[in-house]
């Protein structure tokens, strides 16, 4: 392990790759435009020379894929080691014992799988141009994962985030901010271009007519939501006024909120992969999340109900498990995949990279059908995708998503196309 002293000085990062990123983001604009129509602008040369500086004095022999010490840390490094590539964990302080202790590399006999860590006072210091310099010195190939966009974003902006990242990311940086529903190119906006069907929502509450789901931000918990069930206009109004005494919302959290309808029936989340090197889409894996306090409300004996009556649902992650989906359902689920990987290709060039989850529910028949209610475009946080089927009916064998990434990277090495999987 090394610690980054935030006070210590360093050389500065050339201002030409400083400068082509910026000349990157314009790139984005201009692909939101050609998405309407009204740009004629090729950005393939100038992105081509941007991934080109990122890549400017790497030992492309000594790759060392990256990410933020939460969330997938871990599947990444074993992914990177599976595939012969090394891994460095960045750490938080007081955050680092996962992975400096309980699942650091040892010898005699061989065991762990995270090769070296990098403590940091916060995870926002990530950003300063000394912490890219160290991450470059060890030809780091970047890999956002939740963590890095919630913890990032709270002091940063999504255009701070994307120029001040210096090395090469895994995928394609500027779709991360399309997770967020206040973005104005955000994932419901990629969804209807696509066709994708996802959940009726409301622009006031005075509009809800049936049952659903308010998505407000956690007043306490930046990184969680406070999402809550109503049925009706008194009801919203009864059950956010009771969240914000508990302190869980604030009036502004609730202004910002998505109301959207509760679609019916059982969960399951798509988790894709889009190989530029093969051209291809994949299935990685399906699963369903495991959520506090929802999963408790569901273990509950009807006799118990009224007991509830006044207690507000809680949806944090506590985990996943795998699930599968019926085999007639697959061509469905691919082709919604494809639609998307063309649509954010069309907006937003060149598009998805890698993995990507469609999170659906899959509403009753005849015909069953899928209604995506949320849309992840980076590396999933369940690690037990690998423990369905679909990687193996492709690859003869049971591929995590980690590994799965960096067998692109490495495809890519031996292709000479590694500018073609990073941004």
């Amino acid at each position: 392990m090394f610690k980054h002293k935030a006070d210590g000085a360093d050389e500065r990062i050339g201002a030409g790759i400083i400068q082509l990123l910026d000349c990157h983001l314009g790139v984005y604009c201009c692909g939101l435009a050609r998405a309407f129509g009204g740009c004629s602008f090729e950005p393939r040369l100038t992105s081509r020379l941007v991934y080109d500086a990122l890549l400017d004095g790497y030992d492309r022999n000594a790759l060392t894929l990256c990410s933020i010490g939460s969330h997938s840390a871990l599947e990444v490094a074993y992914g990177a080691r599976a595939q012969g590539l090394r891994n460095l964990v960045v750490t938080a302080k007081g955050r680092e014992k996962t992975y400096t202790r309980y699942y650091a590399r040892a010898e005699d006999p061989p065991r762990g799988c995270v090769d070296e860590t990098l403590e940091l006072d916060t995870f926002t210091d990530l950003l300063s141009d000394n912490v890219q310099n160290e991450l470059r010195k060890r030809n780091v190939i970047f890999l956002a994962n939740r963590s890095f966009e919630v913890y990032l974003h709270q002091k940063f902006s999504y255009d701070e985030i994307e120029r001040g990242m210096k090395v090469p990311m895994f995928g394609n940086r500027r779709l991360l901010r399309a997770e967020e529903r206040d973005e104005e190119h955000n994932q419901y906006w990629l969804m209807q271009r696509a066709g994708i069907r996802h959940p009726l929502q409301f622009r006031s509450p005075e509009d809800i007519d049936r049952l659903v789901m308010v998505k407000a931000p956690h007043a306490k918990v930046s990184f969680e939501r406070a999402f809550f069930l109503v049925s009706s206009p008194q009801e919203y109004r009864e059950v956010s006024g009771r969240l914000m005494r508990a302190g869980m919302l604030t009036a502004e959290g609730l202004n910002r909120a998505v109301i959207e309808e509760y679609a019916l029936g059982p969960s399951v989340n798509l988790n894709f992969f889009y190989s530029p090197v093969l051209g291809e889409l994949e299935l990685s894996g399906t699963d369903t999340r495991r959520q506090t306090n929802l999963e408790g409300f569901r273990n509950v004996p009807p006799s118990a109900f009224d007991a509830l009556r006044n207690m507000p649902m809680r949806l944090e992650e506590a985990g996943h498990i795998a699930a599968t989906l019926t085999e007639s359902t697959l061509e469905t689920a691919f082709e919604m995949g494809e639609r998307f990987v063309r649509v954010a290709r069309e907006a937003n060039p060149p598009g998805i990279i890698g993995p990507f989850a469609l999170q659906c529910i899959i509403v009753a028949g005849p015909p069953k059908e899928f209604v995506c209610y949320d849309v992840s475009l980076r590396i999933p946080g369940s690690p037990g995708t690998r423990f369905t089927p679909y990687s193996a009916y492709r690859w003869g064998r049971d591929v995590s998503v980690g590994e799965r990434i960096a067998m692109e990277i490495v495809f890519a090495r031996e292709a000479n196309r590694l500018n073609d999987v990073i941004t």
